[in-house]
């Protein structure tokens, strides 16, 4: 029996698996948030909107599919502030940065756009009501769903996209991670990330969501869009150059580590 030759990955098939990721994220996050968090009522009056909860667990859901999905194409980034994270700890190319950051905004615009095609033929008036509450967007002061200010957005994002990709270079380690869990243990740390934050500021902690949303959330949501482009990636830079720091060893070539040794 013949070994199967396995081709690797253009840039173009790596680059199409971002935005198809960022896509599954954007798609199916903000749907749930749109669609189902306040859904309505029973007749007996029980809720049946899905609430933070719901949409938090909808963020690591998808975002644990995309990453089982094409994870082994891309990498399974989805996230501006995680390929920069990446790069900083030298996991990932600078150099390739820039296409994989354009694909995962036009993936998750892309997403948005067809939440809005929906929202088209919704009953009555919908769109134009979730265009009006914001689509979804991240937002601080009035825009914030607990009243919370831009310092408190700025540092939750810092942290919050720290922490995240904190998470994902650890289970990641090419010596230390475990490949087979990495996508669960992600997924879930996106689910907690989104239970603690919503109420802060909708949680970005991904530019790329963040501008999707925006596009369709109106003036305000596009006049605090930069809070949400900026201090994401601020999180990711700094985790990845901790990262580097405390955790990344290079290995002595065998002469020098000899050498040492003697």
């Amino acid at each position: 029996m013949s070994d199967t030759l396995v081709t690797p990955p253009t840039t173009v098939t790596k680059l199409a698996a971002e935005a198809l990721g960022t896509f599954l994220l954007v798609f199916g996050s903000i749907g749930t948030a749109l669609f189902a968090a306040t859904f309505g009522l029973a007749d007996n009056g029980t809720p049946l909107g899905v609430g933070f909860v719901g949409v938090s667990l909808a963020f690591g859901l998808t975002l644990m599919a995309g990453i089982y999905a094409w994870g082994n194409i891309s990498g399974g980034h989805f996230n501006p502030a995680v390929t920069l994270g990446l790069a900083a700890a030298g996991r990932f190319s600078w150099k390739n940065a820039p296409a994989y950051i354009v694909a995962q905004f036009v993936g998750g615009a892309v997403g948005t756009t067809l939440l809005v095609l929906i929202g088209l033929f919704g009953p009555g008036d919908w769109l134009a009501t979730a265009q009006d509450g914001g689509f979804a967007s991240n937002g601080y002061g009035a825009s914030s769903p607990g009243g919370f200010g831009l310092g408190a957005a700025i540092i939750a994002e810092v942290l919050f996209t720290a922490i995240f990709v904190l998470v994902i270079l650890g289970v990641t380690h090419t010596k230390r991670g475990n490949g087979t869990v990495a996508g669960l243990s992600i997924g879930l740390t996106l689910v907690a990330i989104h239970l603690a934050s919503i109420p802060i500021d909708n949680t970005s902690v991904n530019p790329a969501r963040s501008l999707a949303t925006a596009l369709y959330g109106g003036i305000d949501a596009l006049s605090q869009l930069w809070v949400f482009l900026v201090f994401p990636v601020v999180g990711g830079l700094l985790a990845g150059w901790l990262h580097r720091a405390l955790f990344e060893t290079v290995d002595l070539p065998p002469l020098q580590s000899e050498a040492r040794v003697d």
